[in-house]
């Protein structure tokens, strides 16, 4: 079933991005040659008047072809007024950002329909995220070792801690082990030592696990969104969509300047793990799940990277300004370094997938490790 819970968000993730993509460039008149979801072999295609539909092997993408957007493209005279790369500049602008943005349209449609539901639409603070306390419990070794709330927990055994997840990991992982921790208290860095206490729980498979735990919890604030009738819902989606955006980009943010760490970022191998998660819940966390996995699409994608959407808008930007394209030679160099850059991007979160969830789960499994 992860599986099944999983195309279905990858095909709504991609039909949207790039039904924006072909839908815009009809509209300013580009001809379309091929509207693909998935890449690589072809499993089912029809042609329909200039487009050819096509459904491809693999699924972890997609695809608009418009005549004309390969360099060096050999165009008939009379198919050049519809070929991308004879349009002006506000025009392929338009094509590009057209992707993206119907991701964004997909999350508004998700939380319109929830708000008009009148189901709340959460939007974490970024606070949450972070090392900061909230409370200690009492008679916790937190307590025992002088924590208090507010304190933020900089480094543990000399290693820096930048998001709470993988703080947590640490003191899980070393149950009755005293740990060295570095805490900002006031603007003021002091030294704590705490031992977590070994507890047992039960893991995901219904089997008794020791953990260690220190008697800490974070802080939940969150923007809730709500709506009290059907015509608000758009404008309070819009606002929904909106805080989910600026939290996305805070977040990047401290990934670019290490305010969070970047073993959090994962992969398909995690999403699909957390759609299947979100789904075991009910229909309402799964599609939420859908429509924050859509706005970081649109963000991401957005970024000046070569071969993503935004570096196709940063080199026509920088055409505008000019009064004509950059160099085939230079635009070559650009597309091969943003490729490589995302082919290091994506090896390195199918890395923190495989230790995240592949690893674990081969140890549960088989006994190893």
């Amino acid at each position: 079933m992860a599986v099944i819970w999983a195309v279905i968000l990858f095909g709504l993730l991609i039909f949207f991005h790039e039904l924006g993509h072909f839908i815009v460039a009809k509209l300013v008149g580009v001809k379309v040659l091929k509207f693909s979801l998935g890449f690589g072999p072809k499993i089912l295609g029809k042609k329909i008047g200039d487009t050819e539909y096509l459904l491809s092997a693999i699924p972890l993408g997609g695809y608009v072809k418009p005549l004309g957007e390969e360099p060096g493209e050999e165009i008939n005279e009379a198919d050049k007024l519809r070929a991308f790369n004879y349009q002006p500049v506000w025009k392929r602008i338009a094509i590009v950002v057209a992707g993206p943005v119907f991701n964004l349209v997909l999350a508004f449609l998700i939380f319109t329909v929830f708000l008009g539901l009148k189901l709340p639409v959460a939007i974490p603070e970024l606070d949450s995220i972070t090392t900061t306390i909230e409370n200690v419990s009492d008679d916790s070794p937190a307590m025992e070792a002088g924590m208090q709330s507010n304190d933020v927990i900089e480094s543990i055994d000399g290693k820096d801690v930048h998001d709470w997840n993988e703080m947590a990991e640490v003191f899980s992982q070393n149950p009755g082990k005293e740990l060295s921790l570095k805490v900002r208290r006031e603007g003021s860095l002091i030294d704590i030592a705490v031992t977590p206490k070994p507890t047992t729980v039960k893991n995901e498979d219904g089997e008794d696990i020791v953990i260690g735990r220190i008697g800490i919890s974070k802080k939940l604030d969150a923007q809730v969104i709500e709506s009290t009738s059907i015509l608000s819902a758009p404008f309070k989606g819009i606002q929904a969509v909106y805080g989910w955006c600026v939290l996305t980009l805070e977040v990047v943010v401290k990934l670019f300047t290490g305010g969070l760490s970047a073993k959090q970022i994962g992969g398909p191998i995690l999403i699909v793990d957390a759609a299947a998660k979100a789904a075991s819940v009910g229909a309402f966390t799964y599609f939420n799940f859908i429509a924050i996995i859509s706005i970081n699409l649109a963000i991401l994608n957005l970024l000046p990277v070569p071969v993503l959407d935004g570096g196709h808008v940063m080199f026509l930007s920088i055409e505008a300004l000019r009064g004509k394209p950059l160099s085939e030679k230079i635009m070559i160099l650009a597309n091969k370094i943003g490729m490589s850059l995302l082919l290091l991007l994506i090896a390195f979160v199918f890395y923190n997938d495989i230790v995240r969830i592949v690893v674990p789960w081969v140890q549960r499994t088989f006994g190893w490790g």
